[in-house]
């Protein structure tokens, strides 16, 4: 089987580019895939994450204004499509443009999206004006039309698989990225989160709650690990709230397992979800989870009072009391995390990786 993915970076320390390394790498490891990558821009130095050398990676150079930039985008993609001339084709590409390369190609052979973000990320900020909400609107309905154009649509959750309304659309959970025999013991006075610097991943409502929390114990440290924007926003924020003293901050880790199994608790923030692969990754260490409730994955993933804490979406209070509740109670979180530990199980690549496999196979029939 011959795979082609079509993303927009593979080099970077993000979700997706950890994501595509496991199901790159079982896929050839263990059901002798050929597999192709084609990033944009990129120049192909060593990835963040780890590639099977037989992985083929491939770049597209694009840039100038739009119009320009889509006439590099189609013309460098279907020069690598006619090239490689693959089975499948699989777009990971949470922007408008990937919608369209079904149209674009016309079909050489069958083509799956991959949804990697809840819809909400392409609209999580309030549209007030009148053309703000029209072009809003022209978004959604370009979106969920191009849908259809493809084989399969593919999303990681079942609260994703409802922001779809084409007749397409297939549940995949991403897979776990590590699962390690020992476990976080749980005694380390320390908060871990997880993720890029944006919007989206709420680190402005995490520190809110934090100011709660930091005043009444003090000798709690957070640790927030992920790509730093360049104004600062959230290390200003955190100034601002005078919290440096109890919230660091730290660009990506390849070792990040090892932090996770420092830490006592994992808190996700965030806005909207894809799927939340920093809760799995945590959750196989042993740790318990505090998430918002949001849109989508979190409430796929925890067992709510069981393994983890749901809080409701954007519930600063709620955020703080979650994580204050397991502050004040040791068994607690070795309990949750114990049973997070064996409730992960499922998102190992051996049952993950055979869903694709299967996927893949069905549309070469």
């Amino acid at each position: 089987m011959k795979l082609l993915y079509i993303t927009n970076g593979i080099m970077g320390a993000g979700g997706l580019e950890r994501v595509l390394s496991i199901k790159t790498n079982y896929l050839v490891d263990h059901y002798n895939y050929e597999v192709h990558i084609v990033s944009l821009s990129e120049n192909m130095e060593k990835p963040f994450y780890d590639f099977n050398s037989k992985v083929k990676f491939h770049s597209i150079a694009v840039g100038g204004n739009p119009f320009e930039y889509l006439k590099r985008y189609t013309k460098g993609i279907k020069r690598i499509v006619n090239i490689i001339k693959p089975n499948v084709i699989s777009v990971c590409d949470d922007g408008l443009k990937g919608f369209f390369l079904p149209t674009f190609l016309a079909k050489p052979c069958p083509i799956i999206y991959e949804r990697h973000a809840s819809i909400n990320l392409n609209f999580n900020k309030e549209h007030t004006g009148y053309i703000s909400k029209l072009k809003k609107y022209i978004l959604h309905h370009l979106m969920q039309r191009q849908a259809e154009s493809f084989d399969a649509f593919v999303v990681l959750t079942k609260g994703n698989l409802k922001e779809w309304s084409s007749g397409n659309v297939k549940v995949i959970p991403n897979p776990i990225s590590f699962y390690p025999k020992e476990s976080a013991t749980l005694t380390a006075k320390k908060v871990i989160a997880v993720g890029g610097h944006s919007y989206n991943k709420g680190y402005d409502l995490l520190l809110q709650a934090w100011k709660k929390i930091t005043a009444v114990y003090p000798d709690w440290q957070l640790e927030i690990y992920g790509k730093s924007d360049a104004p600062g926003t959230f290390v200003q924020l955190a100034e601002e709230l005078r919290l440096l003293d109890s919230v660091s901050f730290f660009e990506p880790v390849q070792n990040i397992e090892e932090k996770y199994l420092n830490a006592s608790i994992m808190v996700l923030p965030s806005r909207s979800e894809g799927f939340g692969m920093v809760l799995i990754e945590a959750m196989a260490c042993g740790v318990p989870c505090v998430s918002f409730d949001c849109p989508h994955g979190p409430s796929d993933i925890i067992t709510d009072q069981a393994d983890g804490i749901l809080v409701a979406n954007g519930d600063v209070m709620g955020l703080a009391n979650a994580i204050t509740h397991l502050i004040e109670n040791e068994n607690l979180r070795k309990t949750m995390g114990a049973k997070a530990k064996v409730n992960v199980l499922r998102y190992l690549p051996e049952n993950i990786i055979k869903q694709w496999d299967d996927l893949f196979k069905s549309l070469q029939r």
